[in-house]
Parts: C-alpha cells; sequence; structure tokens
C-alpha cells in the first residue's frame, strides 16, 4: 500500500457535538467525522512508500511495529442518569521483539505496549456499572505491557514475566470479543475486584505468567501478580505485593483445534489489547483467583464500630464458546454461541455473581466473509452486603443490572473496521429510581 494509494476522503473536520439535536443524529454525524478523520490521518500520513519500507526493514531486524487507533461515539439517547454524547479514543503503539534475530536468542519475545486514552466517559451520564464500551477510562498516557516471554523448543511450556495485561490470555474467548459492553471481556465480578481491579485495562500491574500444554489441546496457564495495578492514584511505587498482597490466577482450557487457520476470519484485537487468538473451534475453560491482600467488608462491622477485615478474596469462572453450525463449502461462515458465568467475593466486592450468553456468525454475506454480527445479554448481581449496605443507607437498589447488546462489525479493509452498536441497559448502576439506557454507539479502528 504505497503512496498510490487514493482515499478519497477530504480534508477532516473537528469532531462537534451539538446537544441540540436528537442522539442518533449526534451519534452519526460524529462518528463519520471521526472516522473520516482517523483514514484521512492513516492516509496522508502514514501509508507512503518510504514508511512500508522502513516498516518492512525493521520487521526484517526483527522488530514488528504495530499502530492501532480505536474511536467511538457514544450516545444515551433515552434514560440513564441523562442522554449526552461521548467520543471515546485509544491509540495505541506495540512492539514485538524477536529475540533470535535481535539478540542470537532462540524462544525469546520481548512486547512493549505505550497506550493512550482520551475522550470521555459514557458512563458518567448512562449511569451503568458494567461499562458500556470496554475502551473507555480516565485520560491518560502510560506503559501498558512491557515484559519478556520464554518459549520451550517444542512449545509445550513458556514463561512470561513484566507489565502484562491478564485479559490478554484468561478469562477470554473469541466470540464474545466482538461486543463492545466491558463484562463481555472480562467479567465484572473479575475486573471490579481487589484494589483498583485486577491486572486488566487500563491499568496493568507487575508479574509473572506460567503456561504448560500437556496436549495441542488442553492450555494450562498461572499468573502471579502485584495486587495492585502500577498506576496508583496516590501515585506510590513499592514492591509487587508489599503492602497489597499478590493477585494469583489459575486458568485450564480445553480446545478442538480449527483444521483451517482462517476458519475463525481476520484477528480481531477486541479483547487484550492485540494479543492474537489461537485458532480453535471450541472451547471450555475453568478458572480460579485469589488475593492475598486484606479487604474491608462492606457491610459488617465489629464491636468498636469499624468494618471487619477479611484475609484474602477469592472468585472463580466457567467459560463456554462453541461452534454451532458452519458452512460446508464456506469454513469462514459460521456461528457460534457463547457462555460466561463467574462468582466473586461478595463480602467485599460489590458484584457477587455475573452472568452472561449471545451468539456470533461471521461471513453471513458471502461478499463480506470477515464481517461479524452479534447479539448478547449478560446480567451483573449485586452480593447480598452491598445491597445490605445501600439500605443501610436508604439508597434503593434492585438486585441486578442487564444489558442486551447487538452489534455489527464490517471490516472495510485490511486498515479499517467501522462497527454500529445498539444496548439497552435494564436498571443501569442497579439504581432503582434510574430509567433504562438505550445506548448508541458506532466505533472504528485503524490498523497500521
Amino acid at each position: 500500500m504505497g503512496s498510490s494509494l487514493s482515499c478519497g476522503i477530504g480534508s477532516p473536520s473537528p469532531v462537534r457535538l451539538d446537544h441540540g439535536r436528537s442522539g442518533l443524529e449526534r451519534c452519526l454525524k460524529a462518528a463519520l467525522r471521526s472516522v473520516a478523520a482517523g483514514a484521512a490521518f492513516f492516509c496522508s500520513h502514514a501509508w507512503s512508500n518510504g514508511f512500508n519500507e522502513q516498516k518492512a526493514n525493521l520487521i526484517r531486524e526483527g522488530v514488528t511495529p504495530t499502530l492501532l487507533y480505536d474511536g467511538s461515539v457514544a450516545a444515551d439517547t433515552a434514560g440513564g442518569t441523562r442522554t449526552g454524547t461521548a467520543y471515546v479514543g485509544n491509540l495505541r503503539l506495540q512492539l514485538v521483539l524477536d529475540g533470535k534475530q535481535l539478540f542470537r536468542a532462540p524462544g525469546w519475545t520481548g512486547f512493549f505496549q505505550v497506550l493512550s486514552i482520551h475522550g470521555g466517559q459514557p458512563s458518567n451520564f448512562i449511569g451503568d456499572a458494567q461499562g458500556v464500551n470496554s475502551y473507555s477510562a480516565k485520560s491518560s498516557l502510560r506503559l501498558y505491557e512491557a515484559w519478556g516471554q520464554y518459549s520451550s523448543p517444542n512449545g509445550r511450556w513458556s514463561f512470561l514475566a513484566g507489565r502484562y495485561d491478564l485479559s490478554s490470555e484468561f478469562y477470554r474467548l473469541a466470540s464474545s470479543g466482538v461486543f463492545l459492553n466491558s463484562s463481555f471481556g472480562t467479567g465484572p465480578e473479575f475486573s471490579q475486584s481487589g484494589i483498583g481491579g485486577p491486572s486488566i485495562f487500563p491499568d496493568t500491574s507487575i508479574g509473572a505468567r506460567v503456561t504448560y500444554k500437556p496436549t495441542p489441546s488442553i492450555l494450562i496457564r498461572t499468573a502471579i501478580m502485584d495486587g495492585a495495578p502500577v498506576n496508583r492514584t496516590d501515585d506510590e511505587t513499592r514492591f509487587p505485593g508489599q503492602d497489597k498482597g499478590l493477585l494469583l490466577v489459575s486458568e485450564i482450557a480445553f480446545l478442538t483445534r480449527s483444521e483451517s487457520e482462517d476458519a475463525r476470519g481476520i484477528a480481531k484485537y477486541r479483547v487484550g489489547r492485540g494479543a492474537n487468538f489461537p485458532a480453535y473451534e471450541d472451547k471450555v475453560a475453568l478458572g480460579a483467583w485469589h488475593y492475598t491482600g486484606t479487604f474491608r467488608d462492606l457491610n459488617l462491622v465489629g464491636t468498636n464500630g469499624t468494618p471487619i477485615q477479611h484475609e484474602g478474596s477469592s472468585g472463580a469462572y466457567v467459560l463456554v464458546d462453541r461452534t454451532l453450525f458452519r458452512a460446508a463449502a464456506n469454513p469462514g461462515s459460521r456461528v457460534s454461541g457463547f457462555l460466561q458465568y463467574g462468582i466473586g467475593d461478595g463480602r467485599v466486592n460489590r458484584i457477587g455473581s455475573y452472568m452472561a450468553a449471545g451468539l456470533v456468525t461471521s461471513g453471513l454475506f458471502s461478499n463480506r466473509p470477515d464481517d461479524e454480527f452479534g447479539i448478547a445479554i449478560n446480567s451483573a448481581r449485586n452480593g447480598s452486603r452491598y445491597i445490605n449496605s445501600q439500605v443501610a443507607m436508604m439508597v434503593p437498589v434492585t438486585r441486578t443490572e442487564t444489558a442486551i447488546e447487538a452489534t455489527y462489525l464490517a471490516q472495510v479493509n485490511s486498515w479499517l473496521a467501522v462497527q454500529p452498536d445498539i444496548q439497552y441497559v435494564v436498571h443501569p448502576g442497579t439504581t432503582a429510581a434510574r430509567a433504562n439506557a438505550t445506548v448508541l454507539q458506532i466505533h472504528f479502528q485503524l490498523m497500521l
């Protein structure tokens, strides 16, 4: 893709959100402007012969750079705390280092990722607990991942150490990755646990992970991570595990491997911020996690009037991803279904349990083999301790928050994907007085 590429896009206009118009109109206009601006940037600044030659030279030397930009326009058109529109953007620079080519060290790989988060936060006006957009977070620029990994010559085991995103390998399904709602990635009973959550987007921590493959269809992973993210609100820096304890996570996955590398279509970057999925037809995974730190009870107090302290906090989850139908004439055309179920520690975490289910079809149209359409539902359930604490403060709450999502990912070409999305959130934030919310989004991704 050289400089001869004609993009057909003029000078981009800035994204302006006219609050006097309908939410749908604001969402569509802002999204179109955002996609045009991003595409124009990539066309005018990235795709030149010189750039591609430099990238090719780096790859030959053992350094593979990738630049990714994700943008979303989210509009709460009805319900929630108030109607409104927000833009969410993530810019990621990734570098993969091949140890064999760079250092004559076969089996070694290095990975670095810098993440820039900017824009608004849709949940501020929707008032939901789970998060309708998995790219939304407080604006920041940070080193997101920096790790080294050694893989054995036979590929049966590997060891990784450094700053690492757990969701790139744990609590992860290929089918659920197309959805924008955060809980279809890592369930809220785990993502909202501990002190600032586990080592996932947007705050990662330092640790180590071991993977063992006794057979090609069985993967066993265990990670030991710092119990709190590196980017702490108090700006502390300390040795991992000091004061806040450690996070231990283990997962065993049973896979039915795909006969074709193309059976799952092109790689998606929805979950794990860039790590590719190994090809599989079906997956069943069992996982468990445990924090070694001390946590305050959400409701119970001791005889001295202070909250009871609990040593440790644990949870577990089950994941199922199965191919339900595949066209014999076109392996890329398929229908898959997934299930997620997790339990958390309701003594110290708000979300006591979570469940989700969904269907995803790929290659729905013969001339659009890489497109995906999905519909899914999830439900996050408050723990009894949290509900009792709210009742004590005379705050009326519901037991669950439920989100229903329908989405269509259109892979326009190898570097651009556009994704319209609609979600209906029942009992946002489990607040009884808050009206159900209808949220429209248009997401796009540019990849270089």
